[in-house]
């Protein structure tokens, strides 16, 4: 009606006054109150992201890196001293990883091949398995896909990761395709907030988010103790994330993204390289995790939860927080699980989860899915945060109307959080990465791990 009242007006702008006065006025205001309402719908209509599913890798058996192998391949593989040996021994049993984790094939050969080819493969498997697992659950077209993200942070090769997810699948010319390099274990997040802010731009469309950490290419096979956790943490795994923004997308949504807060600490010199990537006395590379990593996570997550907090917690909690601003106060710690029913905390390290849950004065049974993510999976990077709620889906614990924060950390350093709300009823019976052996968790861990 906006649209032909205009067009009258327009196309008739010489009527006979009997006719303006007895047409063209009502006409007028109509057209002009339904161009307004129109005008409000466009501005304040919901930019609602939709998280339709997601798929986390399952690697087979076969891969698995059982703690005896692995000491075993240590040794036998003559690139480390006995020290350096017993020190990645200690770190592994400390580190609250079990058996079951897995690292790609070229780790389990010797000498490791940590080339390209190998690194390639690793890739392939991991992101071609997910993607293909995604889309034909939901019988997605790869036509249909307007955006494509990826994150791998230490391998980037060329062409890029999402040209070889392009290739493989055929994704169409005009895709909006963006790979990201160096952002560390917090990518995962950072890729959801870059594909949130497109389909805010891009209407009606929908993103495809890729994230994974190489674990072949990054091996490090000198005797630097700061450089040589990373061989002991990191373990293959990754995940595709399906979003869109169309409207009848939401009812077969699992996910309602509700906020994602972005906390960038580069600017201190202990943040930024307290994770980094260099070369030792010897010129071997590897990646260097500082001592100061806790200490530095803990204060880009106050930093964080200083801007989560207001968009999230009730205003009794907030007046509470503001009042122990004032000096000589002791600092309140707001009472997140108000808002949350789940917390899905970065699995870089058991120190990390413990770190979190006494920062946020959570229970022990709240980093649940967290720690067993790190124990069946290891660290797998910027994915962890979606095994952990894979786990949560598997064990039965979501249900519709849930909030689920989701806390990541990485180089830069960085911490990220992303709160989502459960639009639908969840089957715990569905098939994830957890589902053939979801009842053999939780497992006692000991205090070592």
């Amino acid at each position: 009606m906006v649209t032909d009242s205009l067009f009258f007006l327009i196309s008739f702008p010489s009527l006979p006054s009997f006719a303006e006065a007895s047409f063209s006025l009502p006409y007028l205001s109509a057209a002009s109150t339904l161009l307004v309402l129109a005008l409000l719908y466009f501005a304040f209509r919901s930019n609602s992201v939709y998280l339709i599913d997601f798929s986390c890798y399952l690697p087979p058996d076969n891969l698995r890196a059982i703690r005896s192998n692995f000491v075993e391949h240590l040794e036998l593989c003559g690139s480390f001293s006995r020290e350096s040996i017993d020190f990645q021994v200690k770190v592994l049993e400390r580190s609250g990883i079990g058996d079951e984790a897995c690292v790609p094939s070229a780790m389990h050969k010797l000498p490791v091949d940590t080339s390209l080819n190998p690194s390639l493969e690793e890739v392939e498997l991991v992101l071609f398995t997910i993607v293909e697992d995604l889309l034909s659950k939901h019988n997605v077209s790869p036509n249909a896909i307007d955006i494509l993200i990826s994150n791998c942070s230490l391998f980037s090769p060329t062409p890029s990761i999402t040209s070889m997810i392009v290739h493989k699948f055929g994704l169409r010319s005009n895709i909006k395709s963006f790979n990201l390099s160096g952002m560390g274990c917090s990518a995962g997040l950072l890729s959801i907030s870059l594909a949130k802010d497109l389909l805010k731009v891009h209407k009606n469309s929908v993103a495809l988010v890729l994230s994974m950490e190489a674990v072949t290419p990054s091996g490090y096979t000198g005797q630097s103790k700061s450089m040589l956790v990373a061989n002991t943490i990191f373990r293959m795994g990754g995940v595709a994330v399906l979003l869109s923004n169309k409207r009848k997308d939401k009812r077969i949504a699992r996910y309602k993204l509700h906020h994602l807060v972005r906390t960038h600490t580069g600017y201190n010199d202990q943040s930024y390289n307290c994770v980094f990537q260099q070369t030792d006395e010897d010129g071997i590379s590897g990646v260097h995790l500082s001592r100061s990593v806790l200490h530095v996570a803990s204060n880009s997550l106050k930093i964080n939860i200083s801007k989560l907090g207001p968009l999230v917690l009730p205003y009794s909690e907030q007046l509470r927080y503001c009042w122990c601003l004032i000096p000589n106060d002791t600092l309140y710690v707001p009472n997140f699980k108000k808002v949350f029913n789940h917390f899905c905390i970065h699995a870089g390290g058991r120190a990390i989860i413990d770190g979190v849950e006494k920062k946020l004065n959570l229970q022990r049974e709240d980093g649940e899915a967290s720690r067993m993510t790190l124990y069946r999976f290891g660290n797998t990077s910027s994915s962890s945060v979606w095994y952990e709620l894979c786990y949560l889906e598997a064990k039965g614990k979501v249900k519709k109307g849930d909030k689920i924060w989701q806390i990541a950390f990485g180089s830069g350093f960085k911490c990220n959080s992303a709160v989502w709300e459960s639009v639908s009823d969840m089957d715990s019976t569905k098939a994830n990465a957890w589902s053939d052996r979801i009842h053999l968790y939780p497992v006692e861990l000991s205090n070592k791990s």
